[in-house]
């Protein structure tokens, strides 16, 4: 298939797959409201972000469908599957609904709790998991949440120059 849809809501990964498949495909990244009709020239891999942006508008559904016929390799990203994107080229409902789709859920604990942990060793603070578990019950159920709360976390414990305990987390928990 030379086109898949990766879709999901905020926060489940989206970007990151479709950021990874690029750089592996040596694709371009572009938003879906900068579909222009230049790129019909272009024959290199491409991920477009937020397919289901609103408004599209009629010209980049054009460009977009131009792209899906002659067989582009695309990466589409968006927070709904495909076949809710409505798009106002009644053709382009079939090419969306042809589509090689991957949903995305939001992160569960275990996987937010992995991604914590991960953060934290990669800045060689070895942090205990039930401080980790408080952690991810308070935060924002998001990897860029948790992404910030660790950068967070890691400059008060240098600057305090204690550990990453529960006491710390609890502080920083309610100065947000």
């Amino acid at each position: 298939m030379p086109a898949a849809a990766l879709f999901g809501p905020t926060g489940s990964g989206k970007s990151h797959l479709a950021a990874i498949w690029a750089e592996r495909a040596g694709a371009d990244l572009l938003a879906a409201v900068d579909l222009v009709p230049e790129l019909l020239h272009a024959s290199t891999p491409l991920v477009i972000e937020d397919v289901d942006a609103r408004p599209l508008g009629l010209e980049r559904e054009h460009v977009l469908f131009a792209l899906l016929e002659r067989g582009q390799s695309l990466v589409l990203t968006a927070h709904q599957p495909p076949s809710a994107w409505m798009p106002e080229i009644p053709d382009l409902v079939s090419r969306y609904a042809a589509l090689l789709t991957f949903p995305l859920w939001e992160p569960d604990d275990a996987l937010l709790q992995g991604l914590a942990k991960k953060l934290f060793a990669d800045r060689q603070l070895q942090v205990p998991d039930a401080v980790i578990v408080q952690m991810i019950r308070a935060l924002e159920r998001s990897p860029g949440a948790v992404r910030d709360f660790v950068a967070k976390a890691d400059e008060a414990a240098l600057s305090e120059k204690k550990p990453v305990t529960l006491a710390l987390i609890r502080s920083l928990l309610a100065k947000d």
